[in-house]
């Protein structure tokens, strides 16, 4: 009796062991399929990562064409050989143009006159070879300037006709062309009847001469140069 017994029980202590075996056995397979899950669940969705390219077009903006376009320099012709040419031009000879364009317009000068004072020494004291340059470059209507001068002559020192040509054109003159000349006092509206009188009238207040000597000044070629009609009629007004 004594020995079944103890073969019962061993048979049961064996039996509770297995159990025990299968049970941890079991639970241990629940426990890491369940810390798996546990895990799974804490850790973010991995997606693919995204290619180097997608990360440039992720993060830098498109380029706009236009405005790249539009951002680059204007591009410029090259310097005209004219130009080159102008820039190399000695400031002696552009400010020598300077100077003739303001006596041109300023003055009413003629182009010799022009030339003369640049080069004068008591003058502008230019080169020759810049006042060739200034006159050579000078463009400029001369006609006019002697026209201008030949108004002013006879507006202020009511000169005679032939004395504002010989004006005009003397060397020691205004040196204006004889074409220059005769185109200014041809288109002159002047009233030379009138200027030969404010000229009498001048004789006699400040030279108190007398009538036959004025009229002779008014008329002679190294005076006034006046035509006769011109002096008489001056004569026959200078008391009234």
């Amino acid at each position: 009796m004594k020995k079944v017994f103890k073969m019962g029980c061993l048979s049961i202590i064996g039996l509770i062991v297995l159990g025990i075996i299968i049970s941890i056995a079991s639970g241990g397979g629940d426990d890491t399929a369940s810390t798996n899950t546990k895990e799974n669940d804490s850790k973010p969705a991995v997606t693919s990562k995204p290619t180097e390219t997608s990360k440039t077009a992720a993060t830098q903006p498109a380029k706009d064409e236009t405005t790249e376009k539009t951002a680059e320099p204007a591009k410029t012709e090259p310097a005209k050989e004219e130009t080159k040419v102008e820039d190399n031009v000695p400031a002696e000879y552009k400010s020598a143009l300077n100077k003739a364009e303001s006596y041109a317009e300023a003055m009413n000068m003629s182009k010799n006159a022009i030339y003369d004072q640049l080069t004068s020494a008591s003058g502008e004291k230019f080169s020759a070879e810049a006042a060739k340059y200034a006159m050579d470059h000078l463009q400029f209507d001369w006609k006019a300037n002697a026209l201008k001068k030949a108004e002013s002559y006879s507006d202020t020192m009511y000169m005679s006709k032939q004395g504002i040509y010989e004006q005009l054109t003397s060397a020691s003159g205004e040196k204006f062309t004889p074409e220059e000349a005769k185109y200014a006092v041809d288109n002159l509206k002047a009233d030379y009847n009138k200027n030969a009188l404010e000229k009498a009238k001048n004789y006699q207040e400040t030279m108190s001469m007398s009538p036959a000597a004025i009229k002779e000044q008014l008329t002679s070629a190294s005076g006034e140069k006046f035509t006769p009609a011109e002096a008489d009629y001056a004569i026959k007004n200078l008391n009234k």
